[in-house]
């Protein structure tokens, strides 16, 4: 159907409201959120997908997060939150089985799949993540691999009573399909009345406006998601309605993290709910995460999102407000703060030859640090970047040297010798910036900036390989971990669920699950 729709301006709003003006509005909001790449366009009536792939991980949600994801949600209303009165409600032999989707979280076809689920309170064996660089579409072996490749997402397969599989594509076909199926009542082509026509309208741009408020999010498989990252054995189990805002939040970690999932839908009205109260001692609330892998079992999103990061990650990605610091606040007064590294070590004084052989034994003392483990570290105490440095190698299992500058580069709080080292590492490397990551005597920056930084380069695969070359050359190995020092994290006063041992507990800071002598 066509962007511009005419109607009698006068007879429908009067003079006072001027709808070709609203149109130009929406268009507008449309255009702006399409300037962004993570978000890809599709106009109405066309159900060509355009992805465009980045590896980028997020951090654990913020209040942020919660609030975009509930603008979002308001933007679909009433879409994919309530049960229809023509839903068919309770499956039967005879009814289809929705076995598998391929589905992108933050793309707004996909998304308008997930709602008509809810509506027809189905169930999805298995929702499969299908960007570019998902195990899905990149590995013909993977269990999950789609079975059509190169057709638009999203992409069911379902399964009748005869044991006959079905493959659909693209949300027009596949919503014709539920409709046929699951629907008591079939839609009955009839003239759209005003009102009809001005929701649509605004539903079809509340779909991009959607993705808009969650851009960089569910789009794409993360860069913590690599081959090296722990995979389950079985899909996890999601109890969920569409238009949630907090379960948003975890389907939008289930596919950065690549991890398929059994979909449960429980939309407002559903008698599933009765089902998943067994399950929870009486709660309904959404999101609700079960891992047969492990036998747990958590609410609330910001305890399973933790719990998915801890489990199925290579790291847990650092708050995102300490990479909008780095991008937007230190890198632009980085010269200034070169300048300060070198008169703090005493350039510009009447002795520059002497200054300048300070900074060579300073030199000679890096080299030989650097060389004396396969991942060096060099800190500052009250940095808030270390401590994220550290956790992020303490989760991989990464053995590293860690040495302190001081508690910062004030004078002061700077050890004796520091300011030389930070000039030293200056000249040595262009970044006087601390953390300072060393591997295999290479550096690589801080945590988010250098060359390319410890971020970018788990992203990119490189530091894997840089690794893997340091220990080659004789330097110490990554300790592995034992059982009895998994620690899981946990949020305080959230409820986990261990098989049938169900109970609330206040955590400080971790928690370690123990039962018959073992850690599970």
């Amino acid at each position: 159907k066509p962007f511009h729709i005419k109607l009698n301006q006068e007879k429908c709003f009067g003079k006072i409201f001027n709808f070709e003006r609203m149109e130009r509005f929406l268009a507008i909001v449309t255009l702006f959120s399409l300037a962004n790449d993570s978000v890809s366009f599709t106009p109405p009536g066309s159900h060509h997908i355009v992805i465009h792939s980045t590896t980028k991980l997020n951090s654990i949600p913020t209040p942020i997060d919660t609030l975009t994801s509930g603008l979002a949600s308001i933007c679909r209303l009433p879409r994919g939150v309530t049960v229809s009165n023509d839903a068919t409600r309770i499956s039967n032999e005879e009814q289809p089985v929705l076995k598998q989707l391929f589905d992108i979280e933050n793309d707004v076809e996909c998304r308008k799949v997930r709602e008509r689920i809810t509506e027809l309170d189905l169930n999805v064996v298995a929702v499969i993540p299908a960007s570019p660089s998902a195990r899905a579409v990149t590995d013909s072996d993977y269990e999950y691999a789609m079975p059509a490749k190169g057709k638009e997402l999203p992409v069911l397969v379902v399964e009748d009573a005869s044991k006959t599989k079905l493959t659909l594509s693209g949300s027009k076909q596949i919503l014709e399909y539920l409709d046929d199926k699951f629907n008591v009542e079939p839609q009955v082509l009839k003239e759209e009345t005003t009102k009809e026509t001005i929701l649509r309208v605004a539903n079809t741009y509340g779909n991009y406006v959607a993705s808009f408020l969650r851009i960089g999010r569910g789009k794409n498989v993360c860069g913590a998601a690599g081959p090296l990252a722990p995979r389950p054995d079985e899909p996890l189990v999601l109890y969920d309605y569409s238009g949630n805002q907090f379960s948003r939040l975890v389907r939008e970690v289930l596919m950065e993290l690549d991890l398929v999932y059994e979909l449960r839908s429980v939309g407002k009205g559903s008698p599933r709910r009765e089902e998943m109260a067994k399950e929870t001692d009486g709660s309904t609330q959404c999101p609700y995460l079960m891992d047969p892998n492990t036998g747990v079992s958590i609410k609330e999103s910001k305890a399973i999102i933790k719990y998915l990061y801890d489990s199925y990650a290579l790291y847990t990605p650092p708050p995102e407000l300490l990479e909008f610091a780095s991008n937007n606040i230190l890198f632009p007064i980085k010269p200034l703060v070169a300048i300060l590294a070198k008169l703090q070590a005493g350039s510009g004084g009447s002795d520059e030859e002497t200054f300048q052989k300070t900074l060579d034994e300073a030199e000679k003392e890096i080299k030989k640090e650097v060389a004396s483990a396969p991942v060096v570290v060099y800190s500052y105490d009250l940095s808030p970047f270390t401590p994220e440095t550290r956790a992020i190698f303490e989760k991989m299992n990464v053995a590293f040297e860690e040495i302190s500058l001081g508690k910062e580069w004030m004078p002061g709080f700077i050890s004796e010798g520091g300011s030389e080292k930070r000039a030293a590492l200056l000249r040595m490397t262009g970044q006087s910036s601390l953390p300072h990551i060393f591997v295999g005597g290479k550096s690589i920056g801080g945590l988010y900036t250098g060359s390319p930084g410890l971020i970018p380069s788990l992203e990119q695969g490189v530091f894997m390989d840089l690794l893997e070359e340091a220990n080659k050359s004789g330097g110490a190995k990554a300790v592995e971990k034992t059982p009895t020092d998994e620690i899981r994290s946990a949020p305080k006063e959230e409820e986990i669920i261990i098989g049938e041992n169900k109970a609330t507990k206040k955590i400080a800071s971790t928690m370690m699950i123990e039962e018959e002598g073992e850690f599970q």
